[in-house]
C-alpha cells in the first residue's frame, strides 16, 4: 500500500544519508529486509564484535607458542615460557573465523551477487577464510606441532579488509610505487657501482696488514654489497671507512661521495617524490570519498522525491520538509550535525526542498567541527568578581608555569646532588619537602582556576584537564606517602613498607611532576601548532598505523618462523648453528654489544627488534649476526626487505603526510585569527577540503542510474 512504500522510501533514505556521513558505497540492496540487515551490520553493536574479534585473532600471537609471557627476552636469563595446552588458542581461533564468516557472508547478502564478482577484497577475503581453515584442520591433525602455520601470516588480512581508509591508502601507496620505483632504481645503480669501485679499490695485496678493509667489508661481492647498503642507512659510519682511512686519508673521499650521492642527494629526492606523488594520490582517494558522499545525499533525495506527499503538479523534483525531519530524527549522525541542519530547516520559509536546497543542507557534515567552551560563572559579589578576574587572567596561568619550571630545576638540583650517593646516604627530606610545598601549590592553583572559571568551563579545556588529573594524581601519591612513611623530617630514610620504598614514591612523585610540565605547552603558540599538527595524525591518520601494524605484524610472524631458536647463549655447546671462537668479542658484535635480548624467540620480541632495525640502529649487527653466525647469506633478504619498506618507504611516507598536515595547519593559522573559546578540529577529509572539486549533477545522476538495486522514476 501507500503507507508501506513511503516508509520504504523513507528507510532507505535514512540508510543512504548513513552511508554519506560514514563515506559507504550506496550500492547495497536497498528493499526492506535488506535495510533493516544493512542498518543492524552497521550498528555500533556489531561493529564491535568485528573489531574486538579482529584484535582477539590477532592478539593470539603473543599467547600461542612461541608464547612472549616472559619477563624477559634475553636468552640468558629467561625462563620457560607458558605455552598454551593444545586446542585452547585453536578454539579461539575457530570462534573468530565463524565471526569472519558471518562477516563475509552478510556483506556479499547485501551488495548482491553481480557486485560481488566485481568485489576483488570480498573474494580474497573469502579465500583467506578458506585457506586458514584448512591451516587450522592440519594443526589440529599435527597436535598443534607443525612449524610452520600459513594462517598467522594472514591473520593481518582481517584488519586490513575491515578499514576502507586502510585500503585506500594501500591503493595510494600502490599507485606511488612506479613513481618510488624509479628512485630505487637509480639508489641500487648507486649501490652497484660504488660496490665494484670498494672491490677494485679494496682488493688484496700482499701485505696482510694492509688488507683490513679487504677482509672486514669488502671481501666479496655480497659483503660488499652489504656494507655499502649499511653504510646508506649510517649505521655502520665511521667504522666501515676506519682500516682504509687509517692507511691513507685519501680513501675518505670515496666514502663521502657514496654518503653525500646517496644520503643526501637520492634519499631525500625519495622523499620528495613520494611527497608529491602520495598527496597527488590520498587527494585523489578523498575526492572519490566527497563523490560518495555527495552520492549518499543525492540518492535519499531521488528517494524521499518519490514519497506520494509530493505535490504532483511541481515542475521539478522536490521533497517536504516533514519527511526530511522524520528521517533526521531516525538517521545515526553527529548531534552537532543534526541540530544544525534542524536549526536551518526551522529558519527555511519554503515547505518544499529542492536538490540544491537539499544538498546544501548537508553541507553541515563537510564543515570544521567547532567547540565552544562553557561561560564563566557571573559572581554579585565586588571580591568574589575582583578574585574572578585576578586568577582567571593568563598571566595567573603564566605564574604557574614558572612555579612548575622552580618545581622541575629543584628536582634537578636534587638529583645531581645525589647522583652519587649510596641509597643509605641519601637523605630524602629535602625532595620530599620541595614536593610537598609545589603539590599544594598545584592544588591551590587547581581550586582558584575552578573558581574564577566554573567546573564546566574548567573542564572544557583539554590543558586544564591534563593539570588537574596529574595535580589529583599527585595529591593521591603525596597522602599516600605520608600515610606509609609520615611527614618529612631530616633524616628521613624509613625501612621499605607497603609495595614501594620512600624512595620508590619519591621518585614517582617526581615522574608525574616533571610530566606535568608538559601544560606548558599551549602558551607557546609555535609548539602547540606543532603538537596538535601530532595529535591530529594520531586521530586522524590511524589508517597509516593500521598498515604499519599489518607489517609488522607479517614480518614478524615470517621472522619467527624463519630465526626462532637462532640465538643462544655462548658457551652453549648444545647450540648448533652457533660458533664457539669467542675468546675475545669484537667491538661493535652482537655478543660484544650483549644484544642477546634481540632474537626471534617470541612475538613481542620479533616486534621490538623490527622497531629498533626500522631506525637503523641495529640493522649492521643483525645482518652480520643472522647471515654469517647463525643462518646463511639469504637471510639477510629479510633485513633488507624490512629496511627498504619500513625505514625507506614508511618513514617517508610518514614524513610526506607530516609535512602536508603540518603545512595546512600553517597556512590555516595565518587566515583565521586566534579565538581563545573556539577549538576546531579537522579531519583528513576537511584538510584537502579547500581543493576538492564537487561532482556535477549530471554525474551523480549518471551513478544512481547505474545502481543495481536502485530504480528510479527519472
Amino acid at each position: 500500500g501507500t503507507g508501506a512504500g513511503n516508509d520504504l522510501y523513507i528507510n532507505q533514505a535514512i540508510v543512504f544519508i548513513e552511508d554519506a556521513i560514514q563515506y559507504r558505497s550506496i550500492n547495497h540492496r536497498v528493499d526492506s529486509k535488506s535495510l533493516w540487515l544493512y542498518r543492524w551490520y552497521y550498528s555500533r553493536t556489531c561493529q564491535w564484535i568485528l573489531s574486538l574479534t579482529i584484535t582477539v585473532i590477532l592478539a593470539l600471537a603473543f599467547v600461542e607458542e612461541p608464547s612472549s609471557l616472559t619477563i624477559t627476552s634475553d636468552v640468558r636469563y629467561r625462563l620457560p615460557a607458558w605455552n598454551p595446552p593444545c586446542g585452547l588458542t585453536e578454539s579461539v581461533e575457530l570462534l573468530c573465523f565463524l565471526v569472519f564468516v558471518v562477516d563475509v557472508s552478510v556483506k556479499s547478502y547485501l551488495i548482491g551477487w553481480k557486485e560481488f564478482w566485481k568485489n576483488k577484497w570480498l573474494m580474497a577475503y573469502i579465500l583467506t577464510l578458506i585457506v586458514s581453515l584448512a591451516d587450522w584442520i592440519v594443526s589440529l591433525s599435527f597436535f598443534c606441532k607443525e612449524s610452520v602455520r600459513i594462517r598467522r601470516i594472514l591473520r593481518p588480512f582481517f584488519l586490513l579488509q575491515n578499514s576502507s581508509m586502510m585500503k585506500k591508502t594501500l591503493k595510494s601507496i600502490n599507485s606511488t610505487l612506479p613513481e618510488m620505483a624509479s628512485v630505487l632504481l637509480l639508489l641500487a645503480v648507486h649501490l652497484s657501482l660504488f660496490t665494484m669501485f670498494a672491490m677494485l679499490l679494496f682488493a688484496r695485496t700482499k701485505d696482510n696488514q694492509q688488507d683490513k678493509e679487504w677482509v672486514v667489508y669488502f671481501r666479496n661481492l655480497p659483503d660488499s654489497l652489504t656494507s655499502l647498503l649499511v653504510l646508506l642507512t649510517t649505521a655502520n659510519n665511521p667504522d666501515v671507512m676506519i682500516p682504509a682511512y687509517s692507511k691513507n686519508r685519501a680513501y675518505s673521499i670515496f666514502f663521502i661521495l657514496f654518503t653525500v650521492l646517496g644520503n643526501l642527494f637520492l634519499m631525500n629526492l625519495l622523499t620528495a617524490i613520494i611527497y608529491n606523488q602520495f598527496r597527488g594520490y590520498l587527494l585523489k582517494s578523498v575526492q572519490s570519498s566527497l563523490f560518495r558522499r555527495r552520492l549518499g545525499i543525492r540518492a535519499a533525495f531521488e528517494v524521499l522525491s518519490s514519497l506520494k506527499e509530493t505535490p504532483a503538479s511541481a515542475q521539478q523534483s522536490c521533497v517536504s520538509v516533514g519527511a526530511l525531519l522524520q528521517v533526521l530524527q531516525k538517521a545515526e549522525m553527529d548531534s552537532r550535525c543534526k541540530q544544525a541542519i534542524m536549526r536551518s530547516l526551522k529558519m527555511c520559509s519554503c515547505d518544499q526542498l529542492s536538490a540544491a536546497q537539499f544538498q546544501k543542507l548537508f553541507e553541515e557534515l563537510d564543515k570544521d567541527a567547532i567547540k565552544q567552551h562553557p561561560p564563566s560563572p557571573e559572581y554579585q559579589s565586588h571580591f568574589m568578581q575582583k578574585m574572578q578576574f585576578a586568577f582567571g587572567h593568563p598571566y595567573f596561568g603564566y605564574l604557574g608555569n614558572v612555579v612548575a619550571l622552580a618545581n622541575i630545576i629543584s628536582i634537578c638540583v636534587v638529583l645531581v646532588m645525589d647522583a652519587d650517593k649510596q641509597p643509605s646516604e641519601r637523605d630524602d627530606f629535602f625532595l620530599g619537602a620541595i614536593n610537598c610545598f609545589f603539590i599544594l601549590y598545584y592544588l591551590l592553583e587547581m581550586l582558584l582556576k575552578i573558581l574564577a572559571m566554573g567546573l564546566k568551563r574548567y573542564l572544557s579545556y583539554p590543558s586544564n584537564r591534563f593539570d588537574g588529573l596529574l595535580t589529583v594524581i599527585l595529591l593521591i601519591l603525596e597522602i599516600a606517602t605520608f600515610a606509609v612513611y609520615g611527614f618529612p623530617h631530616p633524616g628521613w630514610r624509613p625501612e621499605f613498607m607497603g609495595l614501594l620504598s620512600l624512595w620508590d614514591m619519591v621518585r614517582l612523585v617526581n615522574m608525574f611532576i616533571v610530566f606535568r610540565f608538559l601544560r606548558i605547552i599551549p602558551n607557546m603558540k609555535f609548539m602547540a601548532l606543532v603538537v596538535t599538527t601530532l595529535l591530529d595524525l594520531v586521530k586522524n591518520l590511524r589508517a597509516f598505523a593500521g598498515i604499519l601494524v599489518v607489517v609488522f605484524y607479517a614480518f614478524a610472524i615470517t621472522g619467527i618462523m624463519l630465526f626462532k631458536g637462532a640465538v643462544v647463549p655462548l658457551g652453549n655447546t648444545s647450540a648448533a648453528n652457533t660458533t664457539h671462537d669467542n675468546g675475545t668479542l669484537q667491538c661493535g658484535t652482537y655478543e660484544q654489544l650483549e644484544y642477546w635480548p634481540n632474537n626471534f624467540d617470541d612475538f613481542a620480541e620479533k616486534n621490538m627488534i623490527s622497531w629498533c632495525s626500522a631506525q637503523a640502529e641495529i640493522i649492521y649487527c643483525l645482518l652480520y649476526v643472522f647471515s654469517v653466525h647463525l643462518i646463511c647469506r639469504w637471510a639477510k633478504i629479510y633485513f633488507v626487505a624490512w629496511w627498504l619498506i619500513s625505514s625507506v618507504i614508511w618513514v617517508n611516507l610518514f614524513v610526506a603526510l607530516l609535512l602536508e598536515n603540518f603545512i595546512h595547519k600553517w597556512d590555516r593559522r595565518c587566515q583565521r585569527e586566534s579565538l581563545s573559546d573556539i577549538e576546531y578540529q579537522r579531519t583528513v577529509e576537511l584538510m584537502f577540503r579547500d581543493v576538492l572539486e564537487e561532482p556535477t549533477e549530471e554525474e551523480l545522476m549518471e551513478k544512481l542510474h547505474q545502481h543495481p538495486h536502485l530504480h528510479l522514476c527519472r
